[in-house]
């Protein structure tokens, strides 16, 4: 297997199975981290992988049809697969072309969803970054690479098991954290993103997502551990990737999160 990033998720799967620890110690300095995510997560060249797993988008083309989603209409540099269904296309749509708050004025891209609407497993970040703006893709920074170690290292990928959407679909100004107002008018697109991926399995990244689908106010260090329902749906909480940069001990609380997470899509043994 000539890719390093499926040669990292066939050795994490083989760890996991025989019950040896994570990849993610709390002993990990941020510096040995990026240096992982540069050699094992590093995206092929030029290309990326359209949403749902469907081949390939070559970066040109990501340049010339993102400026009808700049310009807030419905071009989409990342079609959707035609199995699709004509409900989530429309939600789309609907999404790019949104002008419901203040964030409508200063963003470049609405940024809906990453990976597989037919995926077992939905995680649901908080808001895009600035690479996320400029691309229209939820994760793509370094926060983005360790989500996608995170995942492998549980025998999990965006391109074939996993969706990925945020809760606020523009970004704030300078990251700053959500509004109360702007999450309100973001919810029914999320709640409708939900109910049309319906997801096996929901992962909340961050305290805006765990809080906004646990429906409490409590931190996030007292949210993980267990396992929620939304709606029906089985729901692990955990931290953000960004936050797990920012704050290396949390890597191994972030590794039972992910065991957990595995447990529950796993089902009883």
């Amino acid at each position: 297997m000539s890719d390093p990033r499926g040669r990292l998720a066939t050795y994490l799967d083989q760890r996991r199975r025989m019950g040896e620890p994570g990849v993610m110690p709390a002993e990990l300095a941020p510096g040995e981290l990026l240096a992982l995510l540069r050699t094992t997560a590093a995206p092929a060249s030029g290309r990326r992988r359209e949403a749902g797993g469907q081949g390939v988008v070559p970066a040109s083309r990501e340049a010339e049809s993102a400026k009808g989603n700049a310009a807030g209409g419905s071009a989409s540099p990342f079609p959707l697969p035609e199995a699709a269904s004509a409900d989530y296309r429309a939600l789309r749509e609907m999404a790019l072309a949104c002008t419901r708050c203040r964030l409508a004025e200063g963003r470049r891209h609405v940024v809906f969803s990453d990976g597989n609407p037919a995926g077992r497993l939905m995680v649901v970040g908080e808001a895009p970054g600035a690479r996320e703006d400029a691309t229209g893709l939820p994760f793509v920074g370094q926060a983005g690479k360790l989500l996608d170690l995170m995942l492998a290292s549980v025998g999990l990928s965006r391109s074939d098991s996993v969706y990925i959407c945020n809760v606020l679909k523009c970004r704030p100004p300078g990251n700053r954290n959500p509004l109360p107002d702007e999450i309100d008018a973001c919810a029914p697109l999320l709640k409708r993103q939900i109910d049309l991926v319906s997801p096996e399995v929901l992962l909340a990244a961050g305290t805006f997502a765990a809080r906004w689908l646990t429906e409490t106010n409590k931190p996030l260090g007292k949210l993980r551990g267990e396992v929620y329902s939304y709606q029906g749906v089985p729901l692990v909480v955990t931290y953000h990737p960004a936050a797990l940069l920012r704050n290396p001990g949390w890597n191994r609380l972030c590794w039972d999160d992910l065991q957990l997470l595995r447990q529950v899509m796993d089902g009883p043994s």
